[in-house]
């Protein structure tokens, strides 16, 4: 490490509480092999330099961990070019090739699992048994989809005429542009990757500016895996040029596909730039997650659900709860039990500590947001039972909040961080209300041990997935994506492949009956 560097770390060190420094001052060593710690863009084959370089940082401690190739228009247009040219061979690999080569790569993520995971938590602050579980379930998309890739099945249509056959046949759309965001840094490349790859399309791939390593370290890996040159590229850049990156990957020609995950209001600008060249997309957008526990659930088992479904990386999840709301005849055994859970369960620290449960916010924006949330929520007569308060850096105390109303910003607006605001209610209609008020609609959570009520609740949330008895729902196996505003499409599960392929009519005439 540089004097400047050191000097730096040690100022940090010097800002945040005494609770933290020990942890910070232990494991701020990325200590990532070489070869996996990627800085350049991946373009066409090649790892390509830009003409500047962006900070990739330490949320935890504000440290600079490298420097990033800062890509812009040109080398996003050259990654277009690159995916194009390689398309016209690799649309023509067999089912089994593209399979084959889609299992290698997932068997490298597992083989190199910890080094991920490190790239991972310190470029997101996620906690490293998440970021553990991260890599795993990033290669089970590849393994879900190299099998999938050998399912790509058409149709024989019984013709209404003796003299022709009608045949639908399954053909990849083209390149795909794939736009991520930060809080999944490499599950979310892979379910979209892993799908476009199976169906025959080639990828350019602009990932978080927060989190590009992650992305790298994928590309670095598909190489070694065998993918040929331009079927998967990756353009870093900075937020500077996100724009204008973004509207190169979208407003191409040569781009048949945009696939976002992303806030709603970023894949609204980027609908308009698909829509002038009709382009194919899917997108999952904001979440703003309803958690109802009815009187008759388990409540031991609603607090578990909650405390695994809101404090997962720092509450920053799409399909995170958000809005909590308690029935009165349990509401203060709810609230009792899970500020116990909180207090027995969550430590503050940098992520790669083995004892930290709950790392940084990605950045102090996002801490602002909770903060204001909580202030909002206390100036309309909310009660804050634990926490509260913002920690130095992009560090937050989890928040528990009690008394909550519906005129509160917190169950307006999606919060993407540790806050918990529950809401008291009275009768299943007026909970469904609640719920289904919102213009989005991703996931939806509720207990209950009433089996009338499961289906009528779980058939009334008007959500994409719904969690009925359950706080955590995600797996390759599974459709994921939401209604509403939530987005378009949906990704894993034997469904998430037909995002990347067209369906084309064939009519075979002139047969003799």
């Amino acid at each position: 490490m540089s004097a400047v560097r050191a000097l730096r770390s040690r100022r940090l060190l010097r800002q945040v509480s005494p609770v933290l420094q020990a942890s910070l001052r232990r494991y701020y060593s990325l200590d990532v092999p070489a070869a996996l710690l990627r800085t350049q863009g991946y373009l066409g084959g090649r790892w390509v330099s830009a003409a500047s370089v962006f900070p990739v940082l330490d949320p935890a401690t504000g440290q600079e961990l490298t420097q990033v190739s800062d890509c812009g228009p040109a080398e996003a247009k050259q990654a277009v070019e690159a995916a194009y040219e390689a398309f016209q061979s690799w649309k023509h690999t067999t089912a089994k090739e593209r399979s084959v080569l889609l299992r290698k790569w997932s068997d490298l993520l597992l083989l190199h699992q910890g080094h991920l995971a490190r790239l991972i938590t310190f470029e997101s602050g996620k906690p490293l048994p998440e970021a553990l579980g991260e890599v795993s379930y990033s290669a089970s998309f590849l393994q879900w989809f190299s099998e999938e890739a050998r399912r790509v099945y058409g149709d024989i249509v019984p013709s209404p005429a003796a003299d022709r056959r009608l045949l639908l046949l399954k053909q990849p759309v083209g390149v795909a542009t794939i736009i991520t965001p930060w809080n999944f840094p490499s599950a979310m490349i892979t379910r979209k990757v892993g799908a476009a790859l199976a169906a025959g399309c080639t990828v350019v791939v602009k990932p978080a500016e927060d989190t590009p390593l992650s992305a790298l370290a994928l590309a670095e890996l598909a190489q070694q895996a065998g993918v040929p040159p331009g079927v998967v590229n990756v353009v870093p850049c900075s937020r500077e040029k996100m724009t204008a990156v973004g509207r190169v990957l979208c407003s191409d020609p040569l781009v048949a596909k945009i696939s976002f995950t992303g806030s709603t209001a970023t894949g609204k600008v980027l609908l308009k730039m698909a829509a002038d060249s009709v382009k194919r997309v899917s997108m999952e957008l904001g979440g703003h997650a309803p958690f109802i526990v009815f009187d008759s659930a388990n409540v031991e088992r609603a607090v578990g659900g909650a405390m695994a479904s809101k404090f997962r990386n720092s509450g920053q999840t799409c399909v995170c709860s958000n809005r909590f709301l308690v029935q009165s005849g349990i509401y203060e055994r709810f609230l009792d039990g899970l500020g116990r859970a909180m207090d027995a369960e969550l430590h503050l620290g940098h992520g790669s500590e083995p004892a930290t449960t709950q790392g940084p916010l990605i950045n102090a924006r996002a801490v602002e947001k909770v903060v204001h949330h909580i202030e909002d929520a206390v100036s309309r007569g909310a009660r804050v039972l634990r926490g509260g308060k913002r920690l130095d850096g992009s560090f937050m105390e989890p928040t528990l909040l009690a008394g909550v109303t519906t005129d509160m910003l917190c169950t307006q607006e999606e919060t993407f961080g540790p806050l918990v605001p529950v809401i008291r209610f009275e009768t299943e209609e007026e909970a469904l209300a609640v719920a289904n008020a919102a213009n989005v609609g991703l996931a939806g959570y509720f207990y209950s041990q009433d089996v009338g009520q499961i289906w009528r609740v779980a058939e009334a949330l008007e959500v994409g997935m719904v969690g009925v008895n359950e706080g955590l729902l995600s797996a390759a196996e599974a459709a994921f994506g939401g209604v509403k505003q939530s987005g378009l499409g949906r990704e894993g599960s034997k469904y998430g492949i037909d995002e990347y392929l067209e369906v084309k009519y064939m009519c075979f005439g002139g047969l003799k009956p």
